[in-house]
């Protein structure tokens, strides 16, 4: 099994590595942690002029043609530079859906306009329950006229403070429907939830929300397999970002165990501190493999509910578990806020738990083991 990448691909990693160690080194990531907003908006206008908001998304709808391997790619220079920007839920959590599932209407409305970079979207989703399932959902949307009413609370949405649209998933009388709310509508109250990884997640409560019925994503009351599917290409996106994360991470280890002396020598010289970069190498090389064999079976349009929840698991604890020996190894500081190892600890714990944690992804695959 080949997993080296085209020529293409090769092109699209080098140009956003040099483009993002250029255009958002750490002192940026370190200014948009307190920066209201959380990203830099010139940043995101950059990104879209080079067509990554619009990578995968058709070239009738102002997109490259890409595939979920080329995105692949590039979200895992996204996470080795831990790009503070809404991406993930405006192209991944809403502009796939949308791709998948929308009318022409729709597909002409929104597609052309993310990839300009202009409209932020976001997936409002998880609830006070917790679970990634169709029985989570309590958020409820009445047909009245034209128009749903959508009553409920929804917790840690994405950038519902910069968002123009909400992809809310609710229940209706026939099921689970994805309705494009404006985020802009009268009875939408966002508050912001203070996190590990300094992102910023909102809790979101819709209070009689008028949405009108043409917004519905997909077939009214059909939308949860929408929605597992979308839940899918999320986690293979957060593999890609904490695999980035970690190769980065890895790189600052080795060579801080080369410079820093110890006992007359590098530390990297005793044999201890080199198995433990060895381990380290080793989980990177892994969460590699499995993140691409996940995102390779997306692209191809093939079952993969187990290879999803097999990376999502492995790439998570193995990222954790990197991260942690990085900040042993470069000793106290590696644990402070001034040095950058902590930056990637704290979004790599919080990656995990996002579309589904280690436990939840453990379930799924014995499942497919049939237990």
């Amino acid at each position: 099994m080949d997993f080296s990448l085209n020529e293409e691909q090769e092109m699209l990693k080098t140009t956003a590595r040099d483009f993002l160690e250029r255009e958002c080194p750490i002192s940026l990531v370190r200014e948009m942690e307190e920066d209201e907003a959380g990203y830099s908006l010139e940043l995101w206008h950059k990104m879209a002029e080079l067509g990554w908001l619009g990578l995968v998304f058709p070239e009738e709808y102002g997109g490259s043609g890409g595939d979920f391997l080329d995105l692949t790619v590039l979200l895992e220079e996204m996470g080795r530079s831990l790009v503070p920007s809404p991406f993930v839920p405006t192209v991944v959590l809403c502009g796939l859906p949308i791709l998948a599932a929308g009318t022409k209407e729709q597909k002409h409305n929104f597609l052309p306009q993310i990839a300009k970079g202009e409209p932020i979207l976001t997936m409002a989703l998880t609830e006070p329950s917790a679970c990634y399932s169709a029985q989570g959902i309590e958020t409820k949307a009445s047909p009245e006229n034209s128009d749903y009413i959508i009553s409920g609370t929804k917790l840690f949405v994405p950038d519902a403070h910069i968002a123009q649209y909400l992809l809310c998933v609710v229940r209706t009388e026939d099921g689970i429907t994805l309705l494009l709310a404006d985020a802009g509508s009268p009875g939408i109250r966002c508050t912001p939830l203070k996190t590990l990884a300094s992102d910023r997640q909102f809790e979101v409560i819709f209070d009689k929300v008028r949405v009108p019925q043409k917004n519905t994503l997909g077939n009214r009351g059909e939308g949860w397999e929408l929605v597992e599917e979308t839940l899918r290409q999320a986690a293979v996106a957060e593999c890609a970002l904490m695999l980035g994360g970690t190769r980065r991470v890895l790189e600052m280890t080795v060579d801080y165990v080369k410079e820093r002396v110890q006992y007359g020598r590098p530390i990297g010289s005793f044999q201890v501190i080199q198995h433990k970069c060895a381990d380290m190498a080793i989980d990177v090389e892994g969460a590699r493999y499995i993140t691409y064999q996940a995102a390779w079976k997306l692209s191809q349009g093939l079952p993969c509910a187990r290879e999803v929840s097999m990376a999502k698991a492995w790439v998570s604890e193995a990222a954790n578990r990197t991260c942690l020996w990085a900040c042993h190894l470069h000793g106290a500081i590696g644990y402070t806020q001034e040095h950058d190892v902590q930056l990637y600890l704290r979004r790599i714990k919080a990656a995990g738990l996002t579309f589904g944690d280690t436990i939840f992804h453990h379930e799924i695959v014995a499942q497919h083991l049939g237990l």
